[in-house]
């Protein structure tokens, strides 16, 4: 845990170093003597944890910790005094801990067991918002244009322009209101690359939902979506249910 002591008397500074020392998990980045550099540390160091005396020139504990920017990493925040009158002020102020002067070995590695604990679970908490990011992110859409094939010309088409892709006669078909156009790619590709509102109707049709024109039940509880160009598309049992999912209300 990368540490800093901010303490305007050397000798404290001195005395903790020695006892965190007995600790190979805690790393010193740096000290501080008075308040506004205990602030210049903090947002330039980032550490973990901060060993806090409350009563220091310029600002004191307290008033370092209400100064320090929203944008700066929180770190755990360890109060360090020779005064017991500030120990509900600290508590309000969220710190981990607070220690009186001379600060004893048990107290102290009790509070390096809690700041390890709380530290490995922030690890873990960023690790999975990382995880959750870059999965969204792989699933984002990525075709922003879909090459299709007129006779001999190709033409670029929007997402937005297709009403839906028709698989047939090992043929796919990417249907717009004005006319038709062969793809190259497979269903499957299309669904995992294309933006959300392209919906597996059943397995050989992919539709724009933002496109349907009307949804009217079919047998067995399922539907039949109407289309712009007077298409009606069968959605299959299974999917219905999915459809359901998607649209709240059907």
């Amino acid at each position: 845990m990368n540490s800093l002591i901010v303490d305007d008397e050397a000798s404290a500074r001195s005395r903790l170093t020695r006892l965190l020392s007995a600790h190979p998990e805690v790393r010193i980045v740096g000290e501080a003597a008075d308040g506004l550099e205990a602030i210049e540390r903090i947002e330039r160091l980032h550490p973990d944890l901060v060993f806090l005396d409350i009563q220091i020139p310029g600002l004191d504990g307290f008033q370092v910790i209400r100064s320090l920017r929203p944008a700066v990493p929180r770190p755990l925040i360890v109060f360090v005094t020779g005064f017991d009158q500030h120990a509900l002020e600290a508590f309000e102020a969220n710190a981990l801990a607070y220690l009186l002067k001379p600060v004893e070995t048990e107290r102290l590695a009790a509070v390096l067991e809690r700041a390890a604990k709380l530290c490995e679970f922030e690890r873990l908490r960023s690790e999975e918002e990382r995880r959750v990011a870059d999965t969204v992110r792989s699933r984002a859409p990525v075709l922003q244009q879909i090459v299709g094939r007129k006779r001999d010309r190709f033409i670029l088409l929007s997402p937005d322009d297709i009403l839906y892709f028709s698989a047939e006669n090992g043929l796919l078909k990417a249907k717009t209101a004005t006319d038709s156009y062969l793809v190259t790619y497979q269903l499957a590709e299309l669904e995992a690359a294309l933006p959300p509102s392209f919906f597996r109707a059943r397995r050989s049709v992919l539709v724009n939902l933002g496109r349907v024109k009307e949804i009217r039940p079919y047998f067995k509880s399922s539907f039949l979506l109407a289309m712009p160009d007077a298409a009606e598309i069968a959605v299959s049992e299974r999917q219905s249910k999915l459809l359901r999912q998607r649209i709240p209300g059907l």
